[in-house]
Formats: structure tokens, sequence, C-alpha cells
């Protein structure tokens, strides 16, 4: 939500260079800290986390002002690896619940906000591959810090289905990837909230009962 909803509260500079990059380690710590009980995982990430900040340093987490390919490609294979892998755990460990309490709701609610960093991964990937891929109002910016920014909006606005037309795939793959965000928002509200929606209306009536 601090990633999100930051520069809504922050000063937008302050918020850029130094609240956005906290914000993202507290999520990568929380990240690690769910898939905890999976030992091989949390020291494969660990490991991977670790050589990219060597490499890298604080680069890494910071936003770079301009794009370098092969190091901007090597950071979003990462974040989207992990993220794709804590997202995974989140809806596993909701569709696993046997009984719907708050831990469950909160779970699903950030199950939905995860997979929407997802795509903002696969978009960005997709914009530093092919250049242009996107196209708008919102993105008309030539500024890296800028696109990250439009794209983290369109990456949710698409998943959320609501699609205001600022912003446009103009490319296949870029088309495809927004087909692919839209079913999978559409698949996680019908499915995964619909399973957790009949646990937590079973669970009720055995306990009225």
């Amino acid at each position: 939500m601090g990633i999100l909803f930051g520069s809504l509260v922050f000063p937008l500079e302050l918020f850029t260079q130094l609240l956005s990059p906290l914000f993202l380690l507290l999520n990568i710590s929380a990240g690690i800290l769910l898939i905890s009980k999976k030992k091989k995982l949390v020291w494969f990430f660990l490991v991977l986390f670790a050589g990219a900040l060597f490499t890298f340093g604080k680069d890494f987490i910071a936003p770079s002002p301009t794009p370098v390919n092969s190091f901007e490609f090597v950071r979003m294979g990462v974040y989207f690896l992990f993220f794709a892998t804590v997202t995974y755990e989140i809806i596993l460990q909701v569709w696993k619940a046997s009984h719907v309490n708050k831990n469950v709701i909160i779970g699903l609610m950030c199950g939905y906000v995860s997979l929407g960093l997802v795509f903002f991964f696969v978009f960005l990937s997709i914009e530093m591959a092919h250049p242009g891929s996107f196209e708008g109002p919102l993105i008309t910016d030539t500024s890296f810090a800028q696109r990250l920014d439009s794209l983290l909006y369109y990456s949710y606005i698409t998943l959320l289905t609501i699609g205001y037309g600022e912003i446009i795939p103009v490319t296949q793959v870029a088309q495809k990837a927004a087909i692919l965000t839209g079913l999978a928002g559409q698949f996680y509200l019908v499915i995964i909230t619909a399973v957790v929606v009949e646990k937590y209306i079973r669970h009720n009536s055995k306990s009225g009962h």
C-alpha cells in the first residue's frame, strides 16, 4: 500500500528518492517472511538478492533516472520472479485455508494487490524490450521514472478492467499481456474470492447448527 499510495501522503521527491525504495525493501522482507517455511526457497532468494545488491549496489533498489538495458532487465527479472513466487504463495495459503478469518481476508486482499505488481513488472519489461509498446497522454513523458508510475497505474487499471484509455497497448505482445492481466483479475475475483466466500458461508452455517 505504501508503494501504491505513498505519493498521496508524502512529497513526491521525498517519496521517489527515499520512501519508495524503503517500502520496496519492506515489501521484499515481508515476502521472505511469508515463504520462510520453505527453507530452500528462502535461501534461493536471499542469495539472489545478496548477489544483485553486491553487483549493483543501492541502484538495485533505487530507481535509475535512465534505463540501462542489461542492468534493468536483471532487476526486473529478479523482482518479477520474487513477486510472482510471493503472489503464488499468498493465493495458495488463501486457497488451502479451512476456515475464513481475518488473516484469510487480508491475504485475499494482499494476493490481488500483489498480482498487480507482478503484471507491472511484465509491462515494464515489455516496454524496455520494445520501446513504444504503450502510448497515450500519460506515457508521453520520456523519463524512465514517469514511465514507471504510468505503467504501475496501467497495471492496476487493467487488472481491475476499468480501462480509462489514457494508456493503450499498441504492439502485439503488449496487447496479449493486457488481455492476460484482465483475465487474471477476473479469474481471481470469480474463482479465488468465490471460494473464500463459499468457505465463510459454509463455516458459519456449521457454527450456527
